[in-house]
């Protein structure tokens, strides 16, 4: 038994499948054919592409500056003895704010007492001591003047008056540093702030020429903040002003803090240091803020952002309209001959608000496309309107008319 002979008859049965299947496929690829043809020929305006454009003009810019800084006290002042004793009491509560002339400690007075005790009883021998030898010497002096006594002993006796006077002063001078010595017993605070802890407590031998202080006050409202720039840094912003194309700034400066909130206090530079660190190779500048709140300590690290020079020629471009190349550089287009597309490499500085700080690489006048950077290309052909025109879009065209007409 073979199949061969029923290999013909099976293939006539299939062949007119196989045929309906081809023709069907036919249709399919002329049906697209026709719809792609169709679409093809309904493709829209064609033409360079639409772009928005704003004519710059220079205006003055504000260059902000952000370095880092340190907070430092607006007073400091250590509590140190001006004579030595035992500290027989302690007078205000560590990290507690205390007054100027207030008093903090107390050194053992005694022996003090004693020594101008002393020195006032030296004074009244020394003015009992000159009264009497001032009336020896005005008894003298009628006796001499008769010769009734000899000259010399007038003279000697007017010495010892003098110098019985000049003891007297001494004596008085000696009481008052006794009475000087005995008020720095009471030991006051030199400066109005916050006091620290104190490194002695009592009963404590303090001397008058000891290195270590009794405790330390700063006064932290207001409080300074230190800034430092760099030599390199100063020396370009005064060529800029001296050559004119920047001007002074206001010396208004702002913080941020460690946390990276912003401080809300506004503070003023108050001058620039005239020489440079050798070991940093940078100048400090001092600002002044106030601190009312106690929010600022001394040593705390902050970053200080301040004008110091206003750019009285940069150009404002909205941010969308700088685009960076590979290598890093800001680049803008602008609308050149023959309305092309010409792409410039610009410095764009800092940015204020949605607009990039453009220092060089534009003139005055320029058009720069702002709207459809995306779809724009170096020398590339485009249509400029100004930024902001309304879009038209034209009405597709039904067929039998052209494109924008209606039926008549």
């Amino acid at each position: 038994m073979t199949l061969q002979p029923l290999a013909p008859a099976r293939a006539l049965r299939t062949l007119p499948l196989s045929l309906t299947m081809v023709a069907a496929l036919a249709l399919l690829a002329g049906c697209g054919k026709s719809t792609s043809q169709s679409q093809g020929g309904r493709r829209g305006p064609s033409g360079p592409p639409e772009v928005g454009y704003i004519i710059i003009q220079p205006t003055s810019v504000p260059i902000m500056t952000e370095l880092g800084a340190r907070t430092t006290a607006y007073q400091s002042s250590e509590v140190r003895p001006q004579v030595s004793g035992i500290i027989r009491r302690r007078f205000f509560t560590e990290g507690s704010l205390v007054r100027q002339g207030q008093t903090l400690y107390q050194i053992d007075p005694s022996v003090y007492i004693a020594a101008a005790n002393q020195a006032r009883a030296n004074l009244a021998s020394a003015a009992a001591n000159a009264e009497a030898t001032r009336v020896k010497a005005d008894r003298y002096k009628p006796l001499a003047d008769m010769e009734a006594v000899a000259k010399q002993d007038y003279t000697d006796a007017a010495a010892q008056a003098r110098q019985a006077e000049a003891a007297v002063a001494q004596s008085r001078a000696a009481l008052d540093s006794a009475r000087i010595n005995l008020r720095f017993t009471n030991v006051p605070a030199p400066i109005s702030g916050r006091i620290g802890r104190s490194l002695f407590t009592e009963g404590a031998l303090v001397t008058a020429s000891q290195t270590d202080p009794l405790a330390t006050i700063q006064r932290l409202d207001p409080m300074f903040v230190d800034i430092q720039q760099s030599s390199a840094d100063l020396l370009k912003l005064r060529r800029a002003l001296a050559s004119g194309g920047q001007s002074p700034a206001s010396a208004d400066v702002r913080l941020k803090l460690e946390d990276g909130s912003d401080y809300g206090y506004v503070g003023k530079v108050e001058f620039s240091e005239v020489m440079v660190n050798e070991a940093t190779g940078t100048v400090t500048l001092r600002a002044s803020f106030p601190n009312p709140q106690g929010l600022l300590l001394p040593g705390m690290f902050v970053r200080a952002s301040f004008a110091q020079s206003i750019d009285n020629g940069a150009f404002l471009i909205p941010q969308p309209a700088v685009a960076r190349d590979p290598k890093g550089n800001a680049t803008v287009y602008v609308v050149g001959p023959g309305n092309k597309a010409i792409q410039r490499k610009v410095t764009a500085t800092a940015a204020i608000g949605a607009n990039w700080v453009v220092t060089s690489g534009l003139n005055r006048g320029d058009k720069v496309i702002v709207q459809g950077v995306g779809k724009t290309k170096p020398n590339q052909p485009v249509k400029p309107v100004p930024a902001n025109t309304p879009e038209q879009i034209r009405t597709p065209a039904k067929p039998g008319q052209a494109s924008g007409q209606t039926k008549g």
